[in-house]
């Protein structure tokens, strides 16, 4: 089996996609209009990864998700192959770092908000 896509549930499609082309580097993987103002847009950190399913919050429960459906946890871990470049990278394009990178036993990471607010860890696992 492999995880192949998940679902993260935005505010509008086009300011989901401009934040994760554009700030986070992303690849626009699909965006197909499905009528009735629903469209099945995917994005990708890179081949190899699971497809996002970026989707409209369709009503006002599922908007009040956006930002927080892991109840304030960190919902995503992004792998980098060189933790200071990507950083810096993410920096200079405005991503919000929560916190200073950190050595663990796993890796260099530090913690990011997305423009929802949902936690990302950018992390450089050790060889």
């Amino acid at each position: 089996m492999l995880l192949s896509k998940i679902t993260l549930v935005v505010r509008d499609y086009d300011e989901a996609i401009a934040y994760f082309i554009g700030v986070l580097g992303f690849r626009l993987v699909e965006n197909t209009d499905m009528g009735g103002g629903k469209r099945w847009v995917m994005v990708s950190p890179g081949e190899g990864s699971a497809d996002i399913l970026l989707a409209k919050g369709a009503n006002e429960a599922q908007l009040a998700r956006a930002g927080d459906q892991t109840g304030g946890r960190v919902a995503f871990f992004l792998d980098t192959d060189d933790f200071d470049r990507d950083h810096a990278a993410l920096l200079a394009r405005g991503v919000n770092f929560l916190e200073a990178p950190r050595e663990e036993a796993y890796g260099k990471v530090a913690v990011f908000a997305d423009i929802y607010g949902n936690k990302w860890d950018l992390v450089q696992p050790k060889a």
